[in-house]
């Protein structure tokens, strides 16, 4: 690629494309490409301009040499995020508002009076017609105010006050259009597929590949806690399938062969064999997209709450308006009234404030489902915490082997890892990286294989039953044994770790240490939520009350709770919730799923089971859990920033309401400043939270 260096200081080049014009798929492209390069921090493609600033730490002559080498045809997009990156759509509201704000002053400066009144009330009829449509429905609505506003004011051939507000009017309406519109796609973006690798069954046998592999008719296989990578027939297999994020179906759906699926709903129960019948990227975001926005999924409590309030103050503007006149008997002080609308910056400003809200979440790797999720986490008295993956790190690692019988290590590792590599959990996913680790390679020896959420795996490997898990699972359900002989040895596992058993014909063969090390940021990020409003710190863990307690303790939760089921979770969600406090449950695996729907604000891990990233109200980074004090933070400052604008809203138009009656400003300046205002306070509630 040829191009000239603009403009460079220490960290920073600007440099200016050689081709005539940049496309809005060759601008994500770039970006892309840039972004990949392991020495550049950010980067920002001006596709108007073709130009490039881009940030980066140490040599530039790394980047130099990258940019010198790029050819848009040689670098492979991932599939969907062209059609979903947001920067056209950037594009198109930009322009909007530009050619508003020029047509608006090109009418005022350059368009005779004559002709500016034909092209004021030409243009008030849609206005007027909004109005008389809510009258019609017997319902007195922001719209009903605006034009009864716009109607008085061309009546008193007031045709500069008209404009005005109606030029008010729009502005507002691209920069809540455009903000809604921005942040739904980003959150249907975010809550998009991505799933790199799938289970292909060819010549009958199961094995891992490539997504870009798979072609309409190939046979796919989907267990329990995965997410369905395409949409599809179910050719075999019954189960359940959770379809909230594309329907908004609270109950899963059972599924048999027949049955229709669709690309990002999860498995719950069961396993399905399904015939693949499209591949495309972006079907899933554009269902995402219609479902957010037919929904009220992006409402929170407050809103709805701003929304109501606004439609019932315009009955009160209305009487306000009639009693001015009746007692001053002065159109010129009642219209000042008209002018002046509570309603109108409470119903706008509120939503672009949430919206703005989830947007910001997003730049610190954090996707919030909504604003009813935002409302929860700054209301939240309680916090629970499951411990594997959440609380310690997300990447637990086997730190050894223990066997029984005189097996062999690697044999025994091999074996777990053919089992554990269909089922998304941390420990699963540190026992299959122990066996990459070694090369010990395997091709699908077992047969169907069935997984007891939050207990283990059990399948036949040889004619041998084969189970592995937990010690509830294998020793109190299964009726696993230890011989004699091994008794001791069996008392003698290092309790500093978490434990896999694996029996094979109902005899305990082996036992997998996973080291699960606590998160270094685990007790500063607890005390870090208490100063922000959280009263109580619970965890929870399937692991024995030793283990629990030295942890407890080491983080100083309020309370802990050992060797807990998936429903002991969610029972005592239900038991807080019940005595008035709102909660908020953070997990990352299949068993924290009935916890995280309980909660009035499920997280997830960002690298959990689809399902619990499926069912969370918010999704935070994986590799920080400082991500949750940093939503906390968003939240309680977002509640912060809509009571403000209550009271200045409150506060600002009770002054033009006086300032009107008692005759000191003309209607037009206080439609004027109503509209300023307005229009003000919701560009203030798209600035960022934290600085």
């Amino acid at each position: 690629m040829k191009f000239i260096i603009k403009h460079q200081i220490k960290g920073r080049f600007r440099i200016h494309l050689l081709q005539n014009k940049m496309s809005y798929e060759e601008a994500d492209i770039l970006s892309y490409y840039l972004n990949g390069i392991k020495t550049v921090t950010s980067v920002k493609v001006y596709e108007r301009t073709v130009d490039v600033a881009i940030h980066f730490v140490g040599d530039s002559g790394i980047l130099l040499e990258a940019l010198a080498a790029f050819r848009y045809e040689d670098v492979k997009m991932p599939e969907g995020s062209l059609e979903t990156s947001g920067r056209e759509l950037n594009a198109f509201y930009q322009d909007k508002l530009m050619d508003k704000i020029i047509n608006h002053i090109v009418i005022k400066a350059f368009l005779p009076y004559q002709v500016r009144i034909l092209y004021t009330g030409v243009k008030s009829a849609g206005y007027i017609w909004k109005g008389i449509r809510s009258l019609a429905r017997m319902k007195l609505e922001v719209s009903a105010l605006d034009a009864a506003a716009i109607t008085v004011s061309i009546l008193r051939r007031d045709t500069h006050t008209a404009g005005s507000i109606m030029f008010l009017l729009g502005i507002g309406e691209i920069l809540e259009e455009w903000t809604h519109k921005k942040t739904v796609n980003d959150l249907a973006r975010s809550m998009s597929l991505n799933v790199s690798k799938v289970w292909l069954i060819k010549e009958e046998r199961e094995r891992l590949v490539s997504v870009s592999d798979i072609v309409p008719g190939d046979r796919v296989v989907v267990h329990a806690g995965n997410v369905i990578p395409f949409d599809g027939l179910v050719e075999a297999g019954i189960g359940t399938v959770n379809q909230a994020s594309l329907t908004g179906e609270s109950v899963p759906v059972e599924k048999e062969a027949g049955g229709y699926v669709y690309a990002g709903t999860i498995v719950e129960e069961g396993q399905f064999t399904i015939i693949v019948k499209e591949t495309f990227g972006s079907t899933r975001y554009k269902r995402i997209v219609t479902m957010i926005e037919e929904t009220e999924k992006l409402k929170s409590a407050l809103e709805g709450k701003a929304e109501h309030l606004a439609d019932r103050l315009v009955s009160y503007t209305l009487l306000g308006t009639v009693l001015t006149y009746l007692i001053t008997g002065n159109m010129t002080k009642a219209l000042s009234v008209l002018m002046v609308d509570f309603s109108c910056a409470l119903k706008l400003c509120m939503p672009i404030a949430v919206l703005s809200a989830i947007k910001e979440a997003r730049v610190y790797d954090i996707t919030v489902k909504g604003g009813k999720s935002l409302e929860a986490v700054a209301q939240a008295t309680t916090i629970v915490f499951d411990k594997t993956g959440t609380l310690t790190k997300a990447k637990p690692t086997v730190a050894e082997v223990v066997t029984f019988g005189d097996r062999d290590k690697d044999e025994m590792l091999r074996v777990a890892a053919c089992l554990e590599e269909h089922f998304p959990h941390p420990m699963a996913r540190a026992v299959v990286k122990a066996a990459k680790d070694k090369e010990l390679t395997h091709d699908e020896m077992h047969s169907k294989v069935d997984y007891i959420v939050a207990h283990g795996i059990s399948s036949y490997i040889e004619d041998k039953k084969v189970i592995i898990g937990s010690y509830h699972f294998v020793f109190d359900d299964e009726k696993c044994k230890t011989q004699a002989s091994e008794q001791d040895k069996f008392q003698q596992l290092p309790e500093e770790y978490s434990h896999l058993y694996l029996a094979i014909e109902n005899e305990l063969a082996a036992v997998i240490c996973i080291e699960d090390p606590l998160r270094k940021e685990a007790e500063a990020v607890i005390n870090s939520l208490r100063k922000l409003g959280i009263n109580k710190v619970v965890m929870m863990t399937g692991d024995n009350e030793k283990t629990a307690k030295a942890i407890a303790d080491k983080i100083g939760v309020d309370e802990y709770y050992s060797e807990v089921l998936p429903e002991d979770k969610a029972k005592y969600i239900e038991r807080e919730k019940a005595s008035g406090n709102k909660v908020v449950m953070i997990g990352d695996g299949i068993n924290d799923s009935p916890a995280l729907s309980a909660a009035d604000a499920g997280i997830a891990i960002s690298d959990g089971a689809e399902i619990a990233r499926e069912i969370a109200d918010v999704i935070i980074g994986a590799d920080n859990l400082y991500d949750i004090v940093t939503l906390k933070l968003i939240s309680n400052c977002l509640m912060k920033r809509i009571g403000e604008n209550y009271r200045f809203i409150v506060g600002f138009n009770t002054g033009l309401l006086l300032l009107g009656i008692s005759g000191f400003i003309p209607p037009s300046t206080s439609a004027l400043l109503h509209n300023a205002s307005t229009l003000g306070i919701s560009l203030h509630s798209m600035q960022k939270l934290l600085a």
